[in-house]
C-alpha cells in the first residue's frame, strides 16, 4: 500500500505537497493501534497537515484532538494527545484507519477514489473477528464499511448514534470529529464520548 499510485489525482496531489513540504510523509497512511484489537475506528481520509504529514491517522490535525482525548478518557489510549510517530502513544484494544488512505484535495475524495481504495480497507476489516466492533466517523466511512462486508446501504442508514449489525460485527455511527462539526456544535465532546463509550462497551 505504501507505494500505491492507482489514483492519479491523489498521487499528483501528494507529489505537489511533498515538493512544498519535503519533510511530510505524503504516502498512503497505514492503520494504527493494537494489532489484536476488537474495536476499529474508521475515518474519512488523512488530513493535509495531519496524517499526511505525520504518517499516523488523526495525528497532528484538529480532528485528532477530540478523538485521542476521548480515547484517553476511556482508558484506550495511554495519553491524550497524538503528536507524531514515535511520541510513545499506545492504544489498547483499538485500531484507527481511514476509508481513503491518501490525502485528497479539499478533503474530498471522489467516488472513484473511494472505490479504488476500498480493497485496502476491506483487508483491514476482514481481520476483525466476528463479535468485533466498528465505529464509523461520518457517512463516507459508514458506507465504506457496509460495502466492505457486502451489506445493503438502504438497510443501514447513517445517523449519529445509530447501531447496526453487519456480517457478525457491530457498527456504531458518529458524526466525524472534524473542526467544522465540533465548532458548529453539530458534534459535542459529550455526544462523541457517548457513542465511543457505547462502541467500546460492546467489544466482546
Amino acid at each position: 500500500m505504501s507505494r500505491c499510485r492507482q489514483c492519479a489525482r491523489l498521487a499528483a496531489f501528494r507529489d505537489e505537497i511533498k515538493d512544498r513540504h519535503p519533510e511530510y510523509y505524503c504516502r498512503p497512511v497505514p492503520m494504527f493501534g493494537d494489532e489484536s484489537a476488537r474495536l476499529v475506528i474508521v475515518g474519512l481520509a488523512p488530513g493535509l497537515h495531519g496524517a499526511n504529514a505525520t504518517g499516523r491517522p488523526f495525528t497532528g490535525d484538529y480532528a485528532g484532538i477530540l478523538l485521542y482525548e476521548t480515547l484517553h478518557r476511556l482508558g484506550i489510549a495511554n495519553r491524550a494527545q497524538s503528536l507524531a510517530v514515535g511520541d510513545g502513544l499506545v492504544l489498547t484494544g483499538a485500531r484507527i484507519t481511514n476509508a481513503v488512505k491518501c490525502v485528497p484535495p479539499a478533503n474530498r475524495p471522489t467516488a472513484e477514489e473511494i472505490r479504488t481504495c476500498a480493497p485496502y480497507l476491506n483487508v483491514e476489516l476482514a481481520a476483525l473477528p466476528e463479535g468485533g466492533v466498528i465505529m464509523a466517523l461520518g457517512r463516507i466511512a459508514h458506507e465504506a464499511v457496509l460495502r466492505a462486508f457486502g451489506a445493503p446501504l438502504a438497510r443501514h442508514r447513517f445517523a449519529h448514534g445509530a447501531r447496526h449489525e453487519v456480517a457478525g460485527r457491530i457498527m456504531w455511527d458518529s458524526y466525524h470529529c472534524s473542526r467544522y462539526n465540533t465548532q458548529t456544535r453539530r458534534l459535542t465532546a459529550t455526544m462523541f464520548e457517548e457513542v465511543l463509550r457505547a462502541a467500546a462497551r460492546e467489544v466482546s
